[in-house]
């Protein structure tokens, strides 16, 4: 696997991303959607990633600065056919490490409530990630789980 700063231009990444928000549509309430759109993760506070075995997308991720001492998971996507694979592993831990060399203290995220996002919620919580009250702009919302951990 191999995980490379994006711009977001590529066909791919944009089917990729399309699929995602679509994919979140379907099971949350459109105000409990806080996935972001293309034009979205092209803030300049958002660096996004995406992962690849040779010329074939495997998932996407990004990482948003809240404040220079805090960072905010976004838009980890693995594509369908390859889930359970490792992608959101290695992307999370991609994610982990460039905050970690940005100095950030913390590192937060929102997630589903819905059983859909049983397998996430694990994943975040086996990476140190714990529940935390709602950060950032986010208010409560019973379909958003909020996670956080400290960084070294």
């Amino acid at each position: 696997m191999r995980i490379t700063r994006d711009d977001l231009s590529g066909p791919e990444v944009q089917a990729l991303l399309a699929e995602h928000l679509q994919n979140m549509h379907s099971i949350s309430p459109r105000e409990s959607v806080h996935a972001l759109d293309l034009d979205g993760l092209r803030r300049p506070d958002i660096t996004f990633w995406t992962v690849w075995a040779e010329d074939e997308l495997l998932g996407c991720g990004a990482l948003r600065e809240l404040t220079p001492a805090h960072g905010e998971v976004k838009s980890m996507r693995t594509a369908q056919a390859h889930r359970r694979r490792g992608v959101a592993r290695a992307m999370l831990e991609h994610i982990l490490a460039e905050a970690e060399a940005r100095g950030y203290r913390r590192l937060s995220l929102e997630t589903g409530a819905q059983a859909a996002f049983e397998p996430a919620r694990r994943l975040y919580a086996s990476h140190g990630f714990e529940a935390c009250a709602p950060f950032g702009d986010y208010r409560p919302d019973p379909n958003s789980v909020f996670m956080t951990r400290e960084l070294p």
